[in-house]
């Protein structure tokens, strides 16, 4: 019998989409290979090519149950009170996708926030990961690293059981690594690329692409200092951010400082380009395929240490090296296997050395070894582990005796319910 499968994303799945949206997406088409799988999204306009697909509204929390009626595995990120009551009652195996460490997160979006706003912030999300470890059958995270965080989680809230651990003693067969991916097929130009965006950019200089987020735990501001003391070598050198700011200003930070420091060293819309705008999942390529180098600089923090920068991914994918800061697992591919270099963090000297290296270097002399790397991530490889676990005939699929919740987080689980409740009906009364 076929096994049913409903992957749900969090974030809407179409043309534009951002890091947890891409990865629902991908997980969708590697399973629909091996069952009969649909991908929920909330509403939005337009749908992503390769895969059944339904919309559902977060604010209904009546929204996901009839997609939820027959399916046999269910594969999501920690959700929110209302929607993992639905899952614990539906009857299907619960996998629950851990590759975002958002505790940690949380800690650095709102590091500027008042305190009780800090609070409440780090609480749910750290809520919302407890109940899923509490209540999940199966979890997936993206590297050996964070599968250490989240077994520690576990054993610190008592959900290794000793017949956990007799039936399980590795804990591979509940939590297991299934990385970021990137496509089989080859990047292709759409014929959307930067030039179309910015017409101050010439086709004959060297960019250099930020092709990540711009969130605060990240550091644009050392990218604006260190392409300023590139141009001193290479005058035609230019940076382009091509992910969109956060909307929210409290998380939009680090953007507006590398924006106003760029602004006051008289490179923006010169040598400095911020794309404010998403870049379509299938026009990325366009981007990538004009970068002489990636960039992308990080913090040091917790976050660091258990994050996996997704989109240096795409730049292994389509032969661009990479400037990174060390510090994480993906860092230490670059540094070990030469695509590209790994700099201390926070020193916009060293990244400005290891870019001209890297433009000077060209990127033929590491396209080999990024094409080796690359095939290394393929999504139809990287799944693996989660194909096997969602094709295991039913019987097979041992199910975890769920632990109970905290008497804090059920507390604040029923609050969250309520509140949601009584929003959704002042809204219909508004």
């Amino acid at each position: 019998m076929t096994t049913r499968v409903l992957v749900i994303s969090e974030d809407p799945v179409g043309s534009e989409m951002g890091g947890n949206a891409i990865r629902a997406y991908e997980l969708a088409r590697a399973l629909g290979e091996h069952a009969a799988v649909t991908l929920a999204s909330p509403l939005a306009g337009g749908t992503a090519a390769g895969v059944d697909q339904v919309a559902f509204d977060r604010d209904d929390p009546r929204a996901l149950r009839a997609h939820l009626r027959g399916v046999d595995v269910v594969v999501t990120l920690p959700q929110n009170p209302v929607v993992s009551a639905q899952l614990r009652r539906c009857g299907a195996r619960v996998v629950y996708d851990l590759y975002d460490p958002k505790p940690l997160q949380m800690l650095e979006a709102f590091a500027a926030a008042r305190g009780a706003t800090r609070r409440y912030w780090s609480t749910i999300a750290l809520d919302h990961v407890m109940d899923a470890l509490a209540f999940g059958d199966h979890f997936i995270c993206a590297s050996e690293r964070q599968r250490d965080l989240w077994i520690g989680a576990m054993l610190g809230a008592g959900l290794i059981s000793p017949a956990l651990y007799s039936s399980d003693p590795t804990l591979r067969g509940t939590i297991d690594v299934v990385p970021f991916g990137v496509p089989a097929e080859p990047p292709s130009a759409t014929g959307a690329g930067p030039y179309e965006r910015f017409a101050r950019l010439g086709r004959s200089e060297e960019i250099v692409l930020w092709n990540g987020g711009l969130w605060n735990w990240l550091d644009p501001l050392c990218a604006v200092e260190a392409i300023a003391r590139v141009v001193e070598r290479r005058p035609s050198a230019r940076l382009l951010f091509m992910g969109r700011p956060p909307l929210a200003q409290g998380q939009a930070q680090a953007a507006a400082a590398a924006r106003a420091r760029a602004a006051a060293l008289g490179l923006l819309d010169e040598v400095v380009f911020f794309n404010d705008r998403w870049v379509p999942y299938r026009q990325r390529a366009d981007w990538l395929a004009v970068a002489d180098c990636a960039l992308s600089l990080h913090v040091e923090h917790l976050e660091t240490r258990y994050s996996f920068r997704t989109r240096l991914l795409d730049c292994f994918w389509a032969g661009v090296p990479v400037v990174c800061t060390e510090g994480d697992e993906l860092a230490e591919r670059v540094a070990r296997e030469r695509l590209g270099v790994a700099v201390a963090p926070g020193d916009p000297q060293a990244a400005a050395e290891a870019i001209v290296t890297v433009l000077g270097d060209g990127k033929q002399s590491h396209r080999d070894a990024l094409a080796r790397v690359a095939a290394d991530y393929r999504w139809s490889a990287v799944a693996a582990p989660l194909v096997d676990y969602v094709c295991d005939p039913p019987e097979r699929l041992a199910r975890r005796s769920h632990a109970i919740g905290s008497p804090g987080r059920l507390v604040r689980s029923s609050g969250t319910r309520a509140v949601r409740g009584l929003l959704r009906r002042w809204r219909r009364l508004s």
